[in-house]
């Protein structure tokens, strides 16, 4: 009996059935379906890339054609209507300059605003601030500017008074005119955001004290901008 039951094993090992088959097949390769999706995908990844690529491009091509440079301020002339030092420490001063502003951009427009202008000696204002009027200067265009400033006496510091009376007796006084104020480009119809800009001109004249009128200016220096 033992015989006969062992000689049946390996006929019923080879008569599984079928859905027991089919769980040892191996796995096949995923639906065609997936290799598509990922194919599109690629395809997606690469044609952002090429488009942000070509943007920045452009974008740097523009950049480098209408890159804005500085305006260009000129001191070009100066006159004194008023030169007064009182006590306590007050200062009464009346001053005229002639400014020459250039554009230097061929293709781009600057626009003015917000535009004042006072003169300080030795880092002190020793007038009040006056407001200018706003300015439009056309591609490669300049313009003159005259503004008058002062005209009401300020307090100045007893250093700054005693300063002015030794280069009043020289007959040299170094001053600075300052700009502040706001300016946008503008390129074709695509304008900018404001952006403020500051201005200082460093200037030599030659005064004397009861001298009223024009005085000389030495040298004509050229103002820095800063943006």
């Amino acid at each position: 009996m033992e015989e006969n039951q062992s000689s049946q094993t390996p006929n019923q090992q080879h008569h599984l059935p079928p859905d027991k088959l089919q769980m040892n097949k191996p796995a096949g390769p995923p639906p065609s379906s997936s290799y598509g999706t990922s194919s599109s995908g690629r395809a997606f990844a690469t044609f952002l890339t090429i488009f942000l690529l070509l943007i920045g491009v452009t974008l740097l091509v523009l950049w480098l054609v209408y890159r804005p440079h500085k305006p260009h301020f000129t001191v070009v002339g100066a006159a004194i209507y008023g030169f007064n030092t009182t006590s306590p420490p007050l200062l009464s001063a009346t001053l005229q300059f002639n400014v020459l502003i250039k554009n230097p951009n061929k293709r781009v427009s600057v626009y003015y605003d917000r535009f004042s202008a006072f003169v300080s000696y030795r880092n002190q204002a020793i007038t009040p601030q006056v407001m200018l009027p706003p300015l439009f200067l056309e591609k490669h265009s300049q313009v003159s500017l005259s503004p008058v400033i002062g005209g009401t006496a300020v307090p100045v510091s007893v250093e700054v008074s005693n300063g002015l009376m030794v280069d009043e007796a020289y007959g040299v006084v170094g001053l600075k005119l300052v700009f502040l104020g706001r300016l946008k480009w503008k390129a074709g119809t695509i304008r900018s955001a404001h952006y403020g800009f500051y201005g200082k001109c460093d200037v030599l004249i030659g005064l004397k004290k009861g001298v009223v009128g024009q005085v000389p200016l030495l040298g004509t220096p050229a103002c820095n901008i800063d943006i």
